[in-house]
C-alpha cells in the first residue's frame, strides 16, 4: 500500500517540506518523492508564474499499517498511555501491549483483546504481501488463560467420569474451544463436542459412551443377595493419558480460524 502528499510550495524545497509534514515523516524516515512541477517566477512581476509541486510517497507495510491501526483504535479509546511493542518475523506478526490501564485492553474474559487481534489481522492481511498471522497481547495474558482452559477441561473431564454427567461451558471462540478439546480427549473415559451458533457456540464436556463405567460404586462377582465387593472394585479418575491423540487439534489455526467441532 501507498501513502501519498502532493503539496505545492514557491519552490521545489518548500513544496517538499509540505508533502514530509502532512505524511507525519521525520528527518530519519525513508521515502520517495517526484517533481509534478517546477516554480516559475512572473514575468515582470505581474503576468504569469505558477508554484512548484511534489508528490512524496511511502510504501506501508503491513506491519506499518497493523500498528498503526492498533494506536488509531488505542486513542480513540482514550487509551492514548498504552505502550505498542512489536515483533515482526517471516508469516508472524506480534504486538505486545502494556500500560497503567491494561484491564481495558483485554476485557471481560479478553473479548476486547479478542476483538482487536481479528481486525488487526484484517488489517495486516489486507493487501498482496501474503497471509501473515498476527498476536496481539497484554503480557502474557495469553499464556495465562490457555493454562487456566487447560486446567478446567481436565477438572471437568475427570468430574465427567466420575459422575457420569456432561458440563456446559460459557461461549468461547475457536481457539479456545480448541484448547478445551485438546484437554478432555487426552482423558480416558471423556469426551466434547460443541454445540450452539455464532457467538452462542460453546463447548460441552460429559462421559465417554464408548468407555468402561469409572463411576465409584461399581460392583461384580454378585449372586442373589451377595456382598457388595467395595475393596476390589472401586474406581478413581483415571490419570491422564499423554498418548492419546486429540480429536481436533486445530492445526495452526488463529483465532477465529476454522474448527469442525
Amino acid at each position: 500500500m501507498i501513502r501519498e502528499a502532493i503539496c505545492e510550495g514557491n519552490d521545489v524545497e518548500e513544496a517538499l517540506e509540505k508533502a514530509k509534514s502532512e505524511l507525519g515523516l521525520t528527518e530519519t524516515d525513508e521515502y520517495e518523492f517526484e517533481v509534478v512541477q517546477r516554480e516559475e517566477k512572473k514575468k515582470f512581476g505581474l503576468f504569469g508564474g505558477r508554484p512548484a509541486k511534489v508528490r512524496v510517497f511511502i510504501k506501508e507495510t503491513a506491519e506499518d499499517k497493523t500498528e498503526q491501526f492498533l494506536r488509531d483504535v488505542l486513542d480513540q479509546m482514550g487509551l492514548s498511555e498504552i505502550a505498542i511493542e512489536k515483533k515482526a518475523e517471516e508469516g508472524t506478526l506480534e504486538f505486545n501491549l502494556s500500560g497503567e490501564e491494561e484491564g481495558f485492553v483485554i476485557g471481560r474474559r479478553g473479548e476486547t483483546l479478542d476483538a482487536l487481534q481479528y481486525l488487526a489481522s484484517l488489517v495486516a492481511n489486507h493487501s498482496e504481501e501474503g497471509y501473515v498471522k498476527v498476536t496481539v497481547n497484554v503480557g502474557n495474558y495469553r499464556d495465562k488463560r490457555e493454562k487456566t482452559l487447560e486446567i478446567l477441561g481436565r477438572k471437568l473431564a475427570f468430574k465427567a467420569v466420575k459422575t457420569g454427567k456432561k458440563t456446559s461451558l460459557e461461549p468461547m471462540n475457536p481457539y479456545e474451544r480448541r484448547i478445551i478439546h485438546t484437554a478432555v480427549q487426552k482423558v480416558n473415559g471423556a469426551i466434547s463436542w460443541s454445540e450452539g451458533e455464532g457467538a452462542a457456540r460453546h463447548v460441552v464436556i460429559g462421559p465417554d459412551p464408548k468407555a468402561r463405567n469409572n463411576r465409584r460404586g461399581v460392583y461384580s462377582n454378585r449372586r442373589g443377595g451377595g456382598r457388595k465387593n467395595y475393596n476390589n472394585n472401586r474406581k478413581t479418575n483415571p490419570a491422564p493419558n499423554p498418548d492419546r491423540v486429540p480429536l481436533n487439534e486445530g492445526g495452526a489455526t488463529g483465532l477465529y480460524g476454522r474448527i469442525d467441532k
